[in-house]
């Protein structure tokens, strides 16, 4: 993943520039102006994003509380723009949240990232993505690593996302935001070797 600045005088990247994006099996994503380019995701990162929304869509046809995606264009302003490895968002919220162009143009409730190889993705997700989110106002955020198998679950305190937990194989994922949901650690990397 790579970002791309516009030069000074041109100030910042709109979402027009992101519609005029090739369309070459790149994912480009706008936050603060900036492009943020990532090639196509591996075979790891795939998995434990199905696994993700298999878990998620389960307990939603249990629950009747809402609805999970994956990968939805999320439009928060013409400077911020991206699209989330997961979200869910409550059935009350959708409707506010969904435009007549198909995406989303507020805040999920949960977005999910998962963390791709390399710094810089590494970079994007932890702290790029997250002030965004935070800023924003996602209620929850997880940050997903297959390559450790671990998850760090963020939730909103004070206007902002906190750090609350970093959950191992061994636990259980669950959440104020999703009552009832519970969802092994370990079985979402299931098919990954471990570290």
């Amino acid at each position: 993943m790579s970002a791309l600045r516009k030069p000074i005088a041109d100030l910042l990247f709109t979402i027009d520039d992101l519609a005029r994006m090739p369309e070459d099996g790149k994912l480009y994503e706008l936050i603060e102006g900036e492009f943020h380019v990532s090639t196509q995701p591996n075979w790891h990162h795939q998995y434990v994003c199905t696994q993700l929304l298999w878990a998620l869509q389960d307990w939603n046809q249990n629950s009747g509380l809402g609805v999970a995606n994956g990968s939805p264009g999320v439009i928060f302003d013409i400077h911020d723009a991206v699209a989330p490895d997961v979200v869910w968002i409550s059935n009350e919220r959708l409707p506010q949240l969904l435009g007549d162009d198909g995406k989303l143009h507020a805040a999920p409730d949960l977005v999910i990232e998962v963390v791709s190889p390399g710094w810089q993705n590494e970079q994007r997700d932890r702290d790029t993505k997250l002030k965004l989110y935070s800023r924003r106002g996602v209620r929850e955020y997880w940050i997903v690593d297959w390559q450790s198998q671990q998850v760090e679950i963020y939730r909103r305190s004070r206007a902002r996302l906190i750090q609350s937990a970093t959950l191992l194989r061994e636990d259980q994922l669950t959440s104020p935001l999703l009552p009832g949901f519970s969802c092994s650690v370990s079985k979402l990397f299931h098919q990954i070797p471990k570290p």
